[in-house]
C-alpha cells in the first residue's frame, strides 16, 4: 500500500498596521499558529491555504505570493507558506472548534506559546529580500 506524502499550507495574513494574524489552538500546548492545515485529496497547496484560513477563521483570502517551502522530516511532510489577502476586509473569528482565539499581533510582540517554526515563517515571508524558499525543519523549540 502506498502512503501518500503529507503536504500542509498555511497563509501569513497582514492587516493595515502590518500586524499578523494568529490563531491559538485548543489543543497540545495551546500555542499561537498561522492559519493553515493539512491538505486533503485532490487539493492543491493553495486552496488547502484557503480552505484552513476559511474553516478557522471566516475569512475569504486571495492567494498572492508563495514565500516558503518547509519540510518535516519527523512527520514527512512539506509546508507551503503564502501571502494571503483579506479579499473582503473581514475581522476574523474563531469559526472551528480547534480555535480558542485569534488576532493580529506585530512581529515584534508575537503572543505566547508560539513555535520557532512558527516565527520563522513570519520572518521569511515579510522579507521582501529572501533568497531561499526552501527549508528544513528541526524539532520545534517553544518560547513560552
Amino acid at each position: 500500500m502506498i502512503v501518500p506524502k503529507l503536504t500542509g499550507a498555511a497563509a501569513v495574513i497582514v492587516d493595515s498596521d502590518g500586524k499578523i494574524l494568529l490563531v491559538k489552538h485548543s489543543y497540545g500546548k495551546n500555542n499561537w499558529e498561522l492559519p493553515g492545515g493539512k491538505g486533503e485529496d485532490n487539493e492543491s497547496a493553495e486552496e488547502t491555504a484557503q480552505r484552513e484560513v476559511f474553516e478557522e477563521v471566516g475569512l475569504e483570502v486571495s492567494i498572492e505570493e508563495l514565500t516558503g517551502v518547509y519540510y518535516e522530516a519527523v512527520h514527512d511532510m512539506h509546508h507551503f507558506v503564502f501571502i494571503a489577502d483579506n479579499v473582503n476586509h473581514q475581522v476574523p473569528q474563531p469559526t472551528s472548534p480547534e480555535i480558542v482565539e485569534c488576532g493580529f499581533y506585530s512581529k515584534d510582540e508575537l503572543p505566547k506559546p508560539i513555535s520557532d517554526f512558527t516565527c520563522n515563517r513570519i520572518e521569511h515571508a515579510l522579507n521582501p529580500d529572501r533568497k531561499q524558499l526552501f527549508h528544513t525543519v528541526g524539532p520545534r523549540q517553544w518560547f513560552e
